[in-house]
């Protein structure tokens, strides 16, 4: 029993049920406001309400995930999210649902979702720290990278099965509402080690809310100071405002002019495609191909790709382009993680974290209006074009980036970082 509880399949099953849930979740909600409020842009003064209460609570949530034990914080937020879902049927049986209600529910979601997030990926190398096998921490974040792209085709596909059994009714998020109990429930069954948090920060009496902005400060010195975790997250962050843009607007403004709004939906699907085929490739090579050898690949791959897909040729060539991308950007993704993860002491990890998820999330903020209205007024061509520069342009910065020039290797001797992510937690800043 206590092996199964120190199992990785635990973590991997706890996380795959959040994916899950939220894919439904994507899939049916929007159809859910577009229902209930008639207003096409309703859906859209949603997502940009929820993602901004996301971002900010990004800022925070490093700061409770370390202080407070990781697998709790997990639980709790399970339950707390599994409530909010549940409460959009009650709401709906009850007064009915309006845009107040959606923004308020909406809102509880996202505080409630982001920490979760966090402890999640915190929890993961506690666990490899519980068991260090050479290479093991690799193996995982490559298995959590399949997981994720499975799951991004599986979990919409989900709730769009629901949604034609039942149609988008409120009742159907009770599913949604199911697997974030699950999640609870698995997390609440891992180690109680791998969720402890050793050398809490304290809080001095009368200086909370000091404390705490130093703490939070804390985390942004360091990562604005460890140049390969502050190059990962900003390479992390161009490429999913890039992939962002991609999705949400060249790719439907260019399928419907060409009156094929049908094909836009398959961007999507072969993104995760390529990413899935790309996951499985690296979990396969995991061990005999440098992380350099990957990194470049999947540079190289990316920059390509994009160069594909802005050149707007034709749609299958635009569709076989996002496949590419995906198939490059999965094996990237996945070594940039294991590298922040390696780097970053476990004093600090959450709020690293944390940080970094603040900068993802409001990243596609940076791209996504800029192209629409480059689109709009200078036309596709010249938003493909430019899409593609940044990516293009990313990419080459980062292969003659030094932090990126020595990567190391899974359980190498000595590996920078190494230490800090399989040793005992240090208590760096922790007053």
């Amino acid at each position: 029993m206590r092996a199964l509880r120190r199992s990785p399949a635990l973590w991997l099953t706890a996380y795959g049920l959040t994916l899950l849930g939220g894919g439904i979740m994507a899939a049916v909600l929007p159809l859910l406001v577009l229902q209930r409020t008639g207003d096409v842009l309703a859906a859209g003064v949603l997502a940009t309400v929820t993602t901004t209460a996301s971002a900010l609570t990004g800022l925070v949530s490093g700061l409770v995930v370390d202080r407070v034990d990781r697998r709790l914080v997990t639980v709790v937020a399970g339950v707390l999210g599994a409530a909010v879902v549940a409460a959009l049927p009650v709401v709906d049986a009850l007064w009915g649902l309006g845009m107040t209600a959606f923004l308020v529910l909406g809102v509880l979601g996202a505080v409630v979702r982001v920490p979760a997030m966090t402890a999640q990926e915190v929890l993961l190398p506690a666990l490899v720290r519980l068991d260090p096998r050479p290479g093991r921490l690799d193996r995982l974040v490559a298995l959590r990278e399949n997981l994720a792209n499975v799951l991004l085709l599986a979990g919409p596909a989900v709730g769009g099965l629901l949604v034609a059994f039942a149609g988008p009714a409120s009742t159907v998020l009770v599913v949604t509402a199911a697997t974030s109990l699950l999640t609870a429930l698995t997390a609440a069954l891992l180690d109680p080690r791998a969720g402890r948090v050793e050398g809490v920060l304290r809080t001095a009496p009368g200086g909370a809310v000091r404390r705490a902005v130093r703490d939070l400060a804390e985390s942004w010195v360091f990562l604005a100071g460890q140049r390969l975790v502050l190059g990962a997250t900003l390479v992390s962050a161009v490429l999913v405002a890039v992939i962002a843009a991609l999705q949400t607007t060249l790719m439907p403004a260019y399928f419907t002019a060409l009156e094929l709004p049908a094909l836009a939906g398959l961007t999507l699907s072969a993104l995760a495609a390529g990413g899935l085929a790309g996951s499985v490739l690296y979990a396969a090579l995991v061990n005999r191909v440098r992380r350099r050898t990957w990194f470049v690949f999947g540079m190289l791959g990316f920059g390509a790709g994009f160069a594909l897909v802005g050149s707007l040729a034709s749609p299958w060539l635009v569709l076989g382009a996002a496949a590419l991308v995906g198939f490059t950007n999965a094996p990237v993704g996945a070594v940039l993680g294991v590298l922040t993860i390696e780097a970053t002491p476990d004093a600090l990890r959450g709020r690293v974290l944390g940080a970094q998820n603040t900068l993802l999330l409001a990243a596609p903020a940076l791209t996504a209006a800029p192209v629409a209205a480059l689109a709009s007024t200078s036309g596709l061509g010249a938003a493909g074009i430019a899409l593609a520069a940044v990516a293009v342009g990313t990419a080459l910065v980062a292969l003659v980036t030094p932090a990126f020039r020595d990567l190391g290797e899974p359980g190498e001797p000595g590996e920078p970082g190494a230490a800090d992510a399989l040793a005992p937690p240090v208590t760096a800043g922790v007053r």
